[in-house]
């Protein structure tokens, strides 16, 4: 006579199951809180949002999230190419090489000798180690040998890439177009129905403004900033009360929809580089970000000259930025 089965250890699936679920719910959820409690005020993350990016319906709405260090790094890959004129497309290519290679970090080692945010090698005649791990260069020496490729801009993204880095591994490039498509739109000419915005706190300690001012104009070029008042004070910020003072640039006039596209990836470079420089908010046309404020978007204030609820002018002018430094 066969031995009968003890039908209870199947019973126990479902409710392994069960406890499974739970416990992946209540992680969800512990980083769900993290991130979203306390009016943004968990671990620190940005997003870029872009509608018709691309390839991508008119209608489609993408996104891609990144650390602060990474939109740093991303926001300073975009305005060195736009301040070069480059088109959209090479900062694309630009900013996808960089995904790959580094993740959009700037990493101080590599495979043999290679650094920085596109793992350049010194030994390949790219520049010194100090050089390459300077985003500013590593970048600006990535679009010089991108332009010297004839017809780039028409060329699939993993060519033209792969013409600039030799890599050992070309066609890993294509997994990052849509992602650094989205990222440029934030930057680049679709900025109106793009923007990139960043989570977290507003500023604890004070920024400086001759700081922002300098890496304003290392990462953009002191041709860019046509005119820039900075020093002067600012109103207070509403989320945390902080005394702040503004570095506001204004734009060339009727420099049309190339200033414009300057205009778009200065706001978004500073709120970018918000958390490094101690940024509160930031304001460019009828748009204003404010730090811990707002789920962290962008928001439109109604209007030129609309203010904010201290009372203090909160929006700039179609032809100005208005960084607010933490003070």
């Amino acid at each position: 006579m066969s031995e009968t089965r003890d039908p209870r250890p199947r019973r126990r699936r479902p409710f392994r199951m069960a406890v499974g679920l739970l416990v992946l719910i209540a992680v969800i959820g512990y980083f769900a809180v993290q991130r979203y409690s306390n009016g943004g005020m968990g671990a620190p993350y940005c997003t870029a949002t872009a509608t018709g990016a691309g390839s991508a319906g008119q209608d489609t709405v993408q996104s891609y999230e990144m650390s602060p260090e990474q939109a740093a790094n991303a926001a300073t890959i975009a305005a060195v190419g736009i301040a070069k004129g480059l088109p959209d497309r090479a900062v694309t290519i630009a900013l996808a090489t960089a995904m790959q290679e580094s993740a959009l970090r700037n990493l101080d080692h590599g495979d043999r000798d290679s650094l920085g945010l596109f793992q350049q090698r010194p030994s390949q005649g790219w520049g010194t180690p100090e050089q390459i791990m300077d985003p500013v260069y590593s970048a600006g020496i990535f679009y010089d040998r991108l332009v010297e490729i004839k017809g780039y801009t028409r060329l699939p993204l993993t060519v033209a890439a792969q013409k600039v880095q030799l890599s050992g591994f070309p066609q890993a490039y294509a997994k990052h177009e849509t992602d650094a498509t989205v990222v440029t739109a934030a930057f680049g000419e679709n900025g109106t129905r793009a923007t990139l915005a960043c989570s977290g706190p507003a500023p604890s300690a004070p920024g400086d403004p001759a700081k922002v001012k300098a890496a304003l104009e290392r990462a953009f070029g002191k041709a860019a900033l046509h005119e820039v008042r900075d020093g002067a004070p600012g109103g207070r910020s509403a989320p945390g009360r902080i005394r702040e003072a503004e570095v506001s640039v204004r734009l060339k006039p009727d420099g049309g929809p190339a200033e414009a596209r300057l205009g778009r990836a200065m706001a978004h470079w500073a709120v970018a580089q918000g958390r490094e420089l101690g940024i509160a908010r930031v304001s460019y046309g009828t748009s204003a970000w404010i730090a811990g404020k707002d789920g962290d978007a962008w928001k439109s204030k109604g209007g030129s000259g609309a203010k904010d609820g201290d009372g203090d002018p909160h929006n700039s002018g179609p032809g100005e930025v208005r960084i607010f430094v933490a003070r």
